[in-house]
């Protein structure tokens, strides 16, 4: 058996990113808000219906735009699944508003809607679900909750691009959505994300917010006189280069979801009789989602398990990570008052969970290794 090592993930870099690279210089426009940046947009638009789509810097800025183009402030509140990134909590504390943390459903381990009715209250200004490892969270239930109520939905939908819930492309059901394009994602370009606004009257003011509080678009345009300042802002906007290798990516989607779904159902179908046998479990996928195969996970039954197994990993020099950490657990959650026991779903399921390699550059004897690995542990 081969001993070479098999990292946790790879990002896709095909080679034909190049090309658009020297594409670019070709034009000579490396900033941002040119021609790459206007494909990726408009492509995305399209696979996903929305009114508008701008690429960031990250999907951190882009969570930092909707908290700004929903006007939070000092005392506004937004729920949150305390299983989540950091980023999620951080964009609405830097606008004055707090983050009201939530238990997850254990079978996907997203948003608990039976949760989250408890947590409204006239405060409640938005609720940010995610959709954890591509599989959508219950976006019927969270969406008639905000609308009963009257406040925004915020899909964070770092993981799940080109995923679908009831026949719709996730990032398409709340107000505003989020993308990722790290390096950890199906579709990278290093570092970017995009804000999805699929409210066509938040338009307007979503573009002044991203390009530094500033009418640019609009005098670009000739639609204004003068190039001023007009509202808040910063300066949120992806630069050419990095949407040269994003365009690559995306208009290789089918071909990297192709891929990245046949490792994923290789790993579900050689696994299963193992995780019944084990008391262990894989992934959910509810019968009417279809997942962005973004992750693929073992949740153990207890913690000692999953640590054994990580150290036999490691010593076949296997690279396989845990995920997140409960953010009401965290230095930061219990200063916000938060303590243990308030999301208990959650701080079990994030001390038992093991997230395999998945990438598309995974090689059919690599993960072969890693099954193999995983089916002669005694646990």
């Amino acid at each position: 058996m081969s001993n070479i090592p098999i990292p946790f993930n790879k990002p896709n870099l095909f080679g034909g990113e190049t090309e658009k690279i020297s594409d670019l210089f070709q034009v000579g426009r490396i900033g941002g808000d040119w021609e790459f940046t206007k494909k990726c947009q408009e492509l995305l638009e399209i696979e996903s219906g929305a009114a508008k789509v701008f690429l960031t810097s990250s999907c951190t800025h882009a969570l930092e735009m909707a908290a700004i183009l929903l006007d939070f402030e000092q005392g506004d509140e937004v729920i949150i699944p305390s299983y989540t990134f950091v980023s999620t909590a951080n964009a609405f504390l830097l606008r004055g508003g707090r983050p009201i943390f939530v238990d997850i459903d254990p079978k996907t381990l997203n948003l608990d809607p039976l949760r989250v009715e408890e947590k409204v209250n006239i405060r409640t200004k938005a609720i940010v679900p995610i959709h954890y490892g591509g599989v959508s969270a219950e976006m019927k239930s969270i969406c008639e909750i905000a609308e009963r109520h009257g406040f925004h939905v915020v899909e964070d939908n770092a993981h799940g691009l080109f995923g679908r819930y009831r026949g719709k492309a996730l990032g398409s059901f709340g107000t505003l959505a989020t993308q990722s394009f790290d390096e950890a994602k199906n579709f990278t370009c290093g570092q970017g994300g995009a804000l999805v606004v699929n409210d066509p009257s938040l338009v307007e003011r979503a573009e002044v917010i991203r390009d530094r509080g500033t009418n640019r678009g609009k005098f670009f345009r000739r639609e204004a006189d003068r190039y001023q300042w007009v509202d808040l802002g910063s300066n949120y906007a992806l630069s050419e280069i990095n949407a040269a290798i994003l365009l690559f990516q995306l208009e290789n989607r089918e071909r990297i979801q192709a891929r990245r779904k046949m490792i994923w159902e290789r790993y579900r179908d050689s696994l299963d009789a193992w995780a019944k046998c084990t008391g262990s479990t894989l992934p959910h996928v509810p019968s009417d989602c279809i997942p962005s195969y973004h992750i693929f996970y073992i949740l153990f039954p207890e913690r000692q398990i999953r640590d054994s197994l990580i150290d036999k990993l490691a010593e076949k020099k296997i690279s396989c990570l845990s995920h997140y950490s409960p953010l009401h657990l965290s230095l930061a959650g219990k200063k916000l008052g938060y303590k243990e026991g308030d999301c208990p779903v959650a701080e079990s399921l994030s001390e038992r969970l093991l997230r395999l390699p998945l990438f598309f550059d995974l090689k059919t004897e690599d993960q072969t290794r890693i099954i193999d690995v995983i089916l002669e542990s005694k646990i």
